[in-house]
């Protein structure tokens, strides 16, 4: 109660102080320029560059065709006005120390004829704030690996999943889950958890195999965030921006189809209620069969929102979104003999032929944005999410050598709702010649998850098949009664309070530093029972209570304009389930990051190369406690430690008009590098499961623009995922039996072939993925394993007004 006595003082202490940072904020620093961008007829134009020619200072208009230049000298500067494909236009303007001089650029472009420029190019990762920092630093600015995939990308990949946008991203990499009823991927080495996904910064469920071609761009940042988020993964977090309302009418329908009975149509309107009220809604279902046998999908998903400007000062943004599902969980082709069983046919399918995987989500989120002036900002963020699941399926296909499998069933019906918040303060300010751009803050989140019991044995044997050989056995089809005897309901509660200052020691020197404080407490379950009525409080768990210190410092040396070198520090901490030798709760594990990178913008901003290296330590690794005779048991001790190594390319952009890229590799290590435990230890050394060793990705588009082929749009896309191991890591005890519980799984690439064409309005766009039909698996453990796609085809016809 302590803790919470004194982060609720906090927040009465920032609001307190509101008005003294606006007070303080009215002073005059130096000069401003402020204005806007438009189109010929009027629309506001996003995401155009502007730069001071005298200096070098960039900006970026944002969503509404505003940009700001702030702490100016006095004197005359030239503002370059430019994007990719248009012409560059300059203007002088004089600023006054004090005072904020107003300029404005109009494109001769109209807006539809700028939404083409922009469907067509590629930008700048280096320059363009990201949403999920909570403050406008511009990645080149910023001492940490930064990815953005925009609309761009999506649309020219015509993007489903979040999974066909994230295998843009080098250093991520996808690997299985059970029965494929979601997405898991790996980042550095280390699973993305549920804690690792946000949508429009808000923490978000990732099981539901989120929409991805609703989504205006991904925003990924590698390595720790618990600084701004709290008890995240040390690999990456994901956050997806979903499309915003527009002040002006317009929208888009279009019809997606492809191999094995796709069918999706999706639509898009948005427009102004008043002129100062806009709403946009997008909806869209889908309704497909699979390459594999019985396997097939059925999705709904709506996006509404409404933008409220209160005043000039300060808006609203209501967003929600809707997803109801219908899949078959797949556990693919399973393991014979702990194997991976290559004789089987990609499309054998061996789960019950009703079994099902439902799932029902809702999000709704409230942000309100203030700006008390050019230099202090007020944001706060508030949201609901709900996801249920329906799930009853035949498991963990782990057929004998001869084929021979006991298929047992599982009944799972869950229930999850998150209630989260943020307040950020921002500001920017100088302490002499010392410029800051500083970030305040405060988070929390109440997560409650209710589990469903079922009559169910999931030990017994529903029926027998062969896998290698389907006609052995006669498969039942009936599917079983089963009713709930009870729930479990288990509370978690977060909380954290941070600052962060980007101090700007020269035009070429700054120093980003910051700290976190965070506090976690799972409550002890409440069990309810069917057959008494009762709900008391489970006698078996304890509650669990973790807090932690997160610090972040970071070191960024421009010795160009275009030239970012940076060195970083982070932690961040991850909690441990389960108990000691003497029954107590395990404390949360403290995990290191150290980064080193360089950022370029290479001819005139149209290509963008970065590199990063970095070393991710975990010294406090949990194993299961072994007793003397190698007697295992269920408790835990920290007996190990596990380092991540890896290296990092990133190149994007637009070096010809029309012709627009998007690269990466990367290479990682993660293993075992200390045990204590003796006889039964992990293996020092050993690469440790679902860690890919390298990914690489490329994707090239050409858009004609002039002679009689213009609008014709042609691409090609190759992905790699290198070698793997699935299975379990193996223990001392196991190689000196001589067991290797390793599943080693060869890396392979798969090639996309893309054309489309643009006509006034109308497009369409097709694409052949996988055109070599290679073979590979996804492998969960050793019991679903299930092959990537083979050759399809997919096509999108759109028209927009």
């Amino acid at each position: 109660m302590n803790r919470l006595y004194i982060l609720l003082n906090f927040v009465l202490l920032i609001l307190l102080t509101n008005n003294t940072f606006a007070q303080l904020a009215s002073a005059p620093l130096r000069g401003t320029i402020s204005g806007t961008v438009h189109t010929i007829d009027g629309k506001p134009a996003s995401f155009v560059n502007l730069q001071l020619v005298e200096n070098g200072k960039k900006s970026i208009t944002n969503e509404d065709g505003t940009f700001i230049f702030n702490n100016l000298k006095a004197g005359t500067f030239t503002i370059k006005c430019s994007y990719v494909g248009l012409k560059v236009q300059t203007k002088k303007v004089t600023v006054i120390e004090g005072q904020t001089v107003t300029i404005d650029f109009v494109l001769p472009e109209s807006a539809a004829d700028l939404e083409e420029v922009v469907i067509t190019s590629y930008k700048s990762q280096n320059l363009k704030p990201i949403s999920t920092g909570k403050i406008a630093i511009k990645p080149m600015d910023l001492p940490q690996s930064v990815t953005v995939i925009g609309k761009e990308v999506i649309r020219d990949q015509q993007a489903n999943r979040l999974s066909d946008v994230l295998k843009n991203v080098n250093g991520i990499a996808l690997g299985s889950t059970r029965g494929t009823t979601g997405d898991n991927f790996f980042a550095r080495g280390y699973s993305l958890g549920a804690n690792n996904y946000f949508k429009n910064g808000a923490r978000s469920n990732s099981g539901a195999l989120p929409e991805a071609s609703t989504l205006e761009s991904v925003e990924v940042l590698k390595g720790s965030a618990a600084l701004l988020y709290g008890n995240v993964s040390s690999g990456a977090i994901v956050n997806m921006i979903t499309k915003k309302p527009k002040f002006e009418y317009g929208g888009e329908v279009s019809l997606r189809a492809g191999s094995y009975d796709l069918y999706k149509p999706t639509a898009d309107i948005y427009g102004p209620i008043t002129k100062d009220l806009a709403f946009r809604v997008i909806g869209t279902y889908e309704n497909a069969r699979s390459f594999r046998n019985s396997v097939k999908s059925d999705r709904v998903y709506v996006n509404p929102s409404l933008l409220y400007n209160i005043s000039k000062k300060t808006s609203l943004l209501v967003q929600g979104d809707y997803l109801d599902y219908d899949l078959t969980p797949d556990f693919g082709i399973g393991s014979v003999d702990g194997k991976i069983p290559t004789s089987i046919p990609r499309s054998a399918f061996f789960n019950t032929a009703w079994a099902y995987n439902k799932g029902k989500q809702g999000t709704a989120s409230a942000e309100l944005n203030h700006q008390f002036n050019d230099n202090w900002k007020l944001n706060a963020v508030g949201s609901f999410q709900s996801f249920n699941r329906d799930y009853f399926a035949s498991e963990r296909i782990q057929a004998k050598e001869n084929g021979d499998l006991d298929r047992l069933l599982n009944r799972l019906k869950t229930s999850e709702d998150y209630y989260t918040g943020q307040v950020n303060l921002n500001g920017f300010f100088n302490t002499g010649k010392i410029k800051h751009t500083l970030l305040v803050g405060i988070d929390g989140d109440r997560y409650m998850n209710l589990t469903n019991q079922f009559d169910l044995n999931t030990k017994t044997v529903y029926d027998k098949i062969n896998t290698l050989d389907p006609n052995k056995f006669v498969p039942r089809t009936d599917m079983p009664v089963t009713n709930i005897t009870g729930n479990t309901k288990t509370p978690t509660d977060r909380v954290g309070v941070y600052f962060q200052d980007l101090i700007a020691v020269s035009e070429k020197v700054k120093i980003l530093a910051g700290l976190r404080y965070s506090y976690q407490a799972v409550g002890v379950p409440e069990v309810y029972t069917v057959a008494t009525g009762e709900t008391v409080k489970s006698t078996t768990t304890k509650a669990r209570y973790d807090q932690a210190f997160s610090p972040r410092v970071g070191l960024v040396y421009q010795p160009f304009k275009t030239t970012s070198l940076f060195a970083s520090y982070s932690n961040n901490f991850a909690p441990n389930s389960g108990f000691d030798i003497n029954n107590d709760n395990l404390k949360a594990s403290i995990i290191d990051q150290y980064e080193i990178g360089v950022k370029n913008d290479l001819f005139n901003g149209k290509m963008t190369a970065n590199v990063s290296l970095y070393r991710i330590i975990n010294h406090d690794f949990v194993q299961n406690v072994v007793l003397p005779g190698n007697e295992p048991t269920a408790a835990k001790e920290f007996a190990g430690q596990t380092t991540s190594d890896g290296l990092e390319i990133d190149l994007s952009g637009t070096i010809v008009s029309g012709l627009n890229f998007l690269a990466g590799y990367s290479y990682n290590f993660m293993r075992y590098t200390k045990t204590s435990v003796e006889d039964n230890g992990n293996v020092v050394g050993e690469r440790i499961v679902g860690n890919t060793a390298h990914t690489a990705n490329g994707t090239l588009f050409y858009t004609f623009s002039e002679g009689p082929v213009k609008g014709l749009k042609l691409g090609a896309s190759a992905f790699y995922t290198g070698k793997r191991y699935a299975g379990w890591n193996n223990t001392k005890l196991d190689l000196d039996k001589g067991i290797s519980r390793l599943i080693p799984v060869k890396g392979f690439t798969t090639f996309d072939f893309s054309a489309g064409y643009n006509f006034k309005k109308f497009s369409i766009l097709g694409k052949v993925s996988n055109i070599g039909n290679t073979l590979n698996y996804y492998v969960h453990e050793n019991y679903s394993i299930n092959p990537i796609p083979p050759r399809q085809f997919m096509t999108t016809l759109s028209y927009r007004f």
